[in-house]
């Protein structure tokens, strides 16, 4: 009899952390992101394509939109995907270290770009800052990719134009800080006043203006920037609404009424 070849947690974790980076409907054995990571860990593409939608079945957003994804290895992804949220900030940082480590490559190098200016950092500080930048990072990732690399309110998809957006703020909940349900993408100016309040979405999943905002409507700027974007329904995502208890605290908390 054959022996069945066992994925190791380690396995499980890296197929996670690409489940979080890439939308649902890419999850083919085509894709060049699961062709790579197969590669890394001596996989078949089709069998990671497999795990990813695996996951998928126990995402309670996904099943809440009513996408069952494939729930033959349920019981294996299960506990990978408990163990995420319970502790959001370990496991994102230790499969993006896993990956790097894969990629014979360390963390260090892999985000030199961010990470350039701590190398005075020493022990715990040092610690801690790189596994937030890191973590910041991957929510990113995260978040462009449930945007499909668009802005959910312009459709602009010029990368270095976009930010994802927090909307319970990061300094303000821990416990969601790196919940793609807690993050939008949009372009800099959106991002600007929906960080500042100046515009909310409500739980229609519509943009909204401050009466701040508008005493501003004669102006050329707001004609042009606002005026278009009032009542619009932001893009829909391809695998996590915004959760609706989070509009709220920003409505109720940031928003400027």
């Amino acid at each position: 009899m054959a022996i069945r070849n066992l994925w190791t947690k380690e396995e499980l974790i890296l197929a996670f952390n690409l489940y979080l980076k890439i939308p649902f409907g890419k999850m083919h054995s085509t894709n060049k992101d699961i062709i790579h990571l197969a590669n890394l860990i001596g996989r078949t593409s089709n069998s990671v394509a497999i795990r990813l939608v695996n996951f998928a079945s126990v995402d309670p957003a996904l099943q809440a939109r009513g996408i069952k994804g494939m729930d033959g290895g349920k019981k294996i992804v299960q506990p990978i995907w408990d163990e995420f949220f319970k502790n959001q900030e370990e496991l994102l940082f230790l499969s993006e270290k896993i990956l790097a480590e894969r990629e014979n490559s360390t963390i260090e190098n892999k985000y030199q770009e961010l990470l350039f200016d701590l190398k005075d950092f020493k022990g715990e500080t040092k610690i801690r800052a790189v596994k937030t930048r890191v973590n910041q990072s991957v929510f990113r990732q995260m978040v462009l990719a449930n945007y499909t690399t668009k802005c959910a309110i312009t459709g602009i998809d010029i990368p270095e134009l976009l930010l994802a957006s927090h909307i319970m703020p990061w300094s303000k909940n821990e416990e969601h800080r790196l919940n793609p349900e807690n993050g939008i993408c949009l372009s800099a100016l959106y991002d600007k006043a929906f960080d500042k309040g100046i515009i909310g979405i409500n739980q229609n999943y519509e943009v909204i203006l401050s009466s701040t905002l508008k005493q501003k409507k004669n102006t050329e700027f707001f004609q042009t920037h606002f005026a278009p974007i009032e009542n619009q329904k932001i893009s829909e995502p391809k695998k996590y609404l915004p959760r609706k208890e989070f509009l709220e605290y920003h409505l109720d908390t940031i928003f400027l009424k």
